[in-house]
């Protein structure tokens, strides 16, 4: 699998999520750089953006609810978990990160900050590289994991 160079970061990845934190810092105080334009397309940036964070809440909170006792902070799954394949995670592998991505989207057009929507796409390189390095473990977890991994987005429904 693409991504076996990718570090653990400790041993259940804490590094990882350091780095998480950091980043939505980051976006969030980004935002108070903004506005960058006005008039109409902010009305619009606001609209958009509004439905973006409404809508990455909503995948975000469902992978946690779907997740339940097997929902950790970090990549690597708690053991004895089970690996969930339906609600959100019948839709894409990894419905918090992508809630999250589309969250701080929505977060960048709605304070119209260059600054935040940069981060928003920091963010998204991020959990690309992260859900890559969880893939890793879960794949040593779950012998099904491959199968359910080709069928499935990585984390944008239809998307990617």
């Amino acid at each position: 699998m693409a991504g076996t160079r990718l570090p653990d970061l400790g041993h259940r990845g804490e590094g990882w999520f350091l780095l998480q934190v950091v980043l939505f810092g980051a976006i969030a105080v980004s935002g108070a750089a903004g506005p960058a334009w006005s008039g109409w397309p902010r009305q619009a940036a606001i609209g958009f953006g509004a439905v973006l964070v409404g809508c990455g809440g909503v995948l975000a909170l469902r992978g946690v609810f779907d997740l339940r006792e097997n929902l950790t902070p970090f990549p690597k799954p708690l053991p004895g978990a089970r690996l969930v394949e339906s609600g959100s995670y019948w839709l894409v592998r990894h419905p918090i990160y992508g809630g999250l991505i589309l969250g701080a989207i929505g977060w960048g057009l709605v304070t119209a900050s260059p600054l935040a929507l940069l981060g928003a796409m920091v963010l998204a390189a991020f959990f690309d590289l992260k859900s890559r390095r969880e893939e890793l473990w879960l794949s040593d977890q779950f012998k099904d994991y491959g199968a359910y991994r080709s069928r499935t987005r990585r984390l944008l429904p239809w998307i990617y």
